[in-house]
């Protein structure tokens, strides 16, 4: 098998320009609703050009989503089983609302791309997704079966955590238009959710 050549500072250059186009074409437009076209207009190159890089928007779409997955699942990684769990917990769930303030295209190709159906996510969330999940679910299990936090079900805590979190950035202008001028949603979401946090996972709490 050929390895292939590494690419020049220009090609690099121009891959990251073509990622960041087809991201914001696909956050916009959805992946059926995004053409060739609109990524390369976006892009400011040609058509052809844009074909160099990327032969389809299925292989720009693939590409986001992978490069999407691993930064997402990296603040679940980050969850230190030798850590403090309260402090653990609302650590993750302050990181994964940072995230839906400074990367909310990301948030968007990855939701949009759930509401389709995960045509394309879909081995993604059956291998490395479900993986990890599963491996944290554990460590938040044991430390619910030590006292160190109270009693509900883990997998739907971490389910929990990505609503409340990714919902400031899905529903960025519902929100924005809701809350009126003069409000930070991200800062009064910050909070909000470390007293929502605190008063579920309190030890001794009753989960109902």
């Amino acid at each position: 098998m050929t390895t292939p050549k590494p690419l020049t500072r220009i090609q690099q250059k121009n891959r990251e320009m073509i990622l960041a186009a087809a991201l914001e074409v696909f956050s916009q437009q959805g992946f059926r609703g995004a053409t060739l076209d609109q990524i390369a207009e976006a892009a400011g190159l040609s058509k052809p050009n844009l074909l160099y890089y990327f032969p389809s928007k299925e292989a720009m779409h693939s590409a986001l989503l992978d490069d999407l997955l691993d930064v997402w699942l990296q603040p679940l990684r980050d969850l230190d089983p030798m850590g403090e769990p309260m402090e653990e917990l609302l650590r993750y769930v302050r990181r994964k609302l940072d995230m839906s303030r400074d990367m909310p295209r990301e948030s968007r190709l990855f939701a949009n791309e759930m509401l389709q159906g995960a045509p394309r996510a879909g081995p993604l969330l059956d291998g490395p997704l479900k993986a990890l999940v599963d491996d944290k679910a554990a460590t938040l299990q044991d430390w619910m079966d030590e006292g160190r936090l109270a009693q509900v079900p883990p997998q739907h805590l971490i389910f929990s955590i990505w609503a409340l979190t990714q919902h400031y950035a899905d529903f960025e202008i519902q929100v924005r238009a809701v809350l009126g001028p003069g409000h930070d949603p991200f800062d009064e979401a910050g909070a909000f959710l470390d007293m929502v946090f605190r008063r579920l996972l309190e030890p001794g709490q009753n989960a109902r």
